[in-house]
């Protein structure tokens, strides 16, 4: 479980492709860092494969020993297990022998995987445990002699559980959890993943035609969720008025925007709703209890909506929680897995309170399907026009962390790109 093997070198010596020259202007973003398919490969290398912690998935969705999951680091199939001593095993979905994905399951409980192509056969850890006619059949074939079955394993990635959460790395030598979230950061994700026991309430999954940048990020920009999600603003949930902060760590991976909602409707001025097409002031709900908040935890901010380099979103909105795990599918393509989760202490009104507001998000929710859409609209525009940069230019990036007319978030992560992709 705390070591790696058989991974391929980062990459971390080779050069970037010579005709892509990012403008030297960090609030432009060139349209082929979305597009371009050496760009993509170079991703899984140095980001996904780099020194990055992964999110694979939650502890809750793996409750009981032998459980299982499938999940992915960048684009790698892997399988998410909990062993029989309670311990968490992250290892490639893929045959030691020929290749093959042995795990075809989404989820469940096991001893062990067998191959279908060859029966090879492979414990929780990862490790090769059986393989059919090793010794030959009357002294003829089989392995060699020296073959060593401890040798052929799966491929393991370094793991680590954290509050709750489990990561993945490639890196040997990765500093803990707590480091890469770093304090300001990790002071919000420990108010999410509170160290209380979780309970899964469900999944979503969905394909997205966009890049797996766009994901980061939308919930980097708080600048469109005014603007875009009608739901957000006539309900107050998110508006220029609230009480906000955007959070960015210092090396601009991971961000928080935090947001405090006020009681009853929004204060939005006449100003504001002039500029605010989504704004719908006669708008109203058949079942207002879905806007309920519960207060659950020690936070100023009624919401928060969290992005972990490179693959996490963590969300807490009013009394919804969720993650998303973001899943590069080629550079013009992502796929989303949504976990919703609420805590073991809950009674059944606020399990179904939960999952009642859980309407609001998910890919069919309320406001969530406004983004699919917008993130489409915004790679067929990449994919079909021609090429130019795309702007990152509202804010400032030191002093204004209580606004949302903002891009900051934005920027600091395009600094931290550019240094790991060596661009």
């Amino acid at each position: 479980m705390d070591g790696t093997s058989g991974f391929p070198a980062n990459g971390n010596g080779a050069a970037a492709p010579a005709d892509l020259v990012w403008p030297n202007d960090e609030t432009q973003v060139p349209d082929w860092v979305y597009t371009d398919r050496r760009i993509y490969e170079r991703e899984q290398e140095r980001i996904f494969f780099g020194r990055h912690w992964n999110f694979v998935g939650l502890e809750c969705e793996v409750p009981k020993p032998g459980d299982y999951i499938r999940s992915y680091v960048g684009e790698v199939p892997v399988v998410v297990t909990r062993d029989m001593g309670g311990g968490f095993h992250v290892f490639e979905n893929r045959c030691a022998h020929r290749g093959a994905e042995y795990c075809r399951e989404y989820r469940g409980n096991t001893e062990r995987f067998v191959c279908p192509y060859h029966n090879w056969t492979y414990d929780l850890a990862g490790d090769l445990v059986a393989v059919p006619f090793r010794r030959g059949v009357k002294g003829k074939g089989g392995m060699p002699a020296g073959f060593d079955m401890a040798e052929h394993g799966l491929r393991k990635f370094r793991v680590s559980a954290y509050r709750g959460v489990i990561f993945a790395t490639a890196c040997e030598d990765m500093e803990p959890v707590e480091d890469y979230l770093g304090p300001g950061i990790r002071e919000q994700f420990d108010i999410i993943f509170d160290g209380t026991e979780q309970v899964l309430l469900g999944l979503h999954r969905n394909i997205l035609p966009g890049n797996w940048k766009l994901y980061q990020e939308n919930l980097k920009d708080p600048y469109h969720a005014t603007l875009l999600h009608t739901y957000l603003t006539t309900f107050g949930l998110f508006v220029t008025s609230n009480e906000s902060d955007i959070m960015v760590d210092p090396i601009g991976r991971h961000s928080a925007l935090l947001s405090r909602r006020p009681q009853g409707r929004p204060d939005v001025s006449e100003e504001d709703s002039a500029q605010i097409a989504a704004y719908r002031e006669g708008l109203k709900l058949n079942d207002e209890s879905v806007l309920n908040f519960v207060r659950e935890f020690d936070s100023s901010w009624s919401g928060a909506a969290m992005t972990i380099w490179p693959n996490m979103t963590a969300l807490r909105q009013t009394n919804i929680l969720n993650t998303r795990l973001i899943v590069p599918r080629g550079p013009n393509e992502l796929m989303m897995i949504w976990a919703v989760f609420g805590r073991a202490s809950d009674d059944e009104a606020m399990t179904r309170h939960r999952l009642r507001q859980n309407n609001i998000f998910g890919p069919g929710g309320f406001l969530g399907i406004e983004d699919n859409e917008a993130l489409k609209f915004v790679q067929d525009g990449l994919r079909r026009s021609m090429p130019r940069v795309g702007l990152a230019l509202l804010g400032d990036d030191e002093e204004e962390t209580d606004t949302i007319i903002t891009e900051r978030a934005i920027r600091a992560m395009y600094r931290y790109y550019r240094e790991t992709m060596a661009l």
